[in-house]
């Protein structure tokens, strides 16, 4: 049957990728198809009027111009701020996008943030640098610990196996989720989090930026956590308030954080977290890894195959939640 696709290369898509081998693969898969790259906004806005789905940042000076837009195949799993613009929300286009390719990578980094801070390795790694012994840190012995795991999606639901497999207490939090995934003690709904946060070793937000997600770990939420707690934020930057954080820190409120997504990237040499001895900070590196270019291959062409045949895509999005 074939239908009409555009691909639009992101700017650091351009020269040799995985994604040059796409069109070859397509065909094969889908003999009819007919494909069109677009390596600027200016050409696919010469190209969309034709085309039945697109692949990449639709904006919407592209999106108006499209007369048969079905599906758009978004690159990442949560794009910059904006990709759902209202025009594109408002319509009847599917977006699907690449959750779920970085759960095993995203949930590693969560454990190497969570067995540094039980077993002080942040500290000691600091004290190395100053060529001193003391080995005072008080440990966290892992089955004797809570973790509140928010958002238990493909990387949470895997951090929290990882969790329960170093024996934690392993209390999730869902909006959407109605079953327990593997591992999961407890499985509570948001409105929860002020009972069970003042139990956890471990906080760890896994949650998209989403209209309901912004801002949402602030002040009153690090004043309801332990003060022997820490906080884990490997989900977006826009989530967590960081002026908030430092102050809860400074005052001792919580007993540490770890980040890898902050509210402005790169974080400036000049904030406060840099010099918080109790922080560790890496450098939105947490979804790197191997196999990542075949899998994102893999979801994209059985999605084109599906939108061929009529079938559901996989990873459709909410467009209103922008996840």
């Amino acid at each position: 049957m074939g239908f009409n696709l555009l691909i639009l290369r992101a700017g650091g898509e351009s020269g040799r990728s995985h994604i040059d081998a796409w069109p070859a693969k397509l065909r094969e898969a889908i003999p009819d198809i007919e494909i069109n790259v677009a390596n600027s906004t200016g050409e696919a806005m010469e190209m969309i009027a034709e085309a039945d789905a697109a692949f990449g940042d639709i904006v919407p000076e592209v999106f108006e111009r499209a007369t048969k837009l079905r599906w758009i195949a978004c690159p990442q799993a949560g794009p910059r701020a904006g990709y759902y613009h209202q025009a594109l929300i408002d319509s009847e286009v599917e977006v699907t996008n690449t959750r779920d390719i970085y759960n095993d990578h995203i949930s590693n980094h969560i454990m190497s943030f969570v067995l540094a801070f039980a077993r002080g390795l942040h500290v000691y790694v600091q004290q190395q640098m100053r060529r001193e012994w003391d080995s005072s840190y008080e440990i966290i012995n892992l089955p004797d610990s809570t973790v509140v795991i928010i958002g238990v999606g493909g990387i949470g639901g895997e951090t929290a196996r990882l969790c329960a497999e170093f024996g934690m207490n392993v209390l999730a939090v869902d909006p959407r989720v109605t079953e327990k995934p593997p591992g999961v003690a407890e499985l509570y709904t948001p409105d929860s989090l002020g009972e069970i946060l003042p139990e956890a070793d471990f906080v760890i937000a896994t949650v998209p930026e989403t209209p309901a997600t912004q801002g949402m770990f602030d002040a009153e939420f690090f004043r309801l956590m332990s003060r022997s707690g820490h906080f884990i934020n490997i989900g977006r930057g826009a989530t967590t308030i960081l002026n908030d954080l430092v102050t809860a820190l400074d005052a001792s409120d919580i007993r540490g954080a770890a980040l890898d997504v902050f509210q402005v990237e790169p974080l400036p040499s000049d904030h406060a977290l840099w010099s918080l001895s109790n922080v560790i900070i890496t450098p939105h590196c947490a979804g790197a890894g191997p196999y990542l270019d075949d899998r994102r291959t893999d979801l994209f062409i059985e999605n084109c195959v599906r939108f061929n045949d009529g079938a559901a895509l996989k990873n459709v999005v909410a467009k209103d939640n922008w996840f």
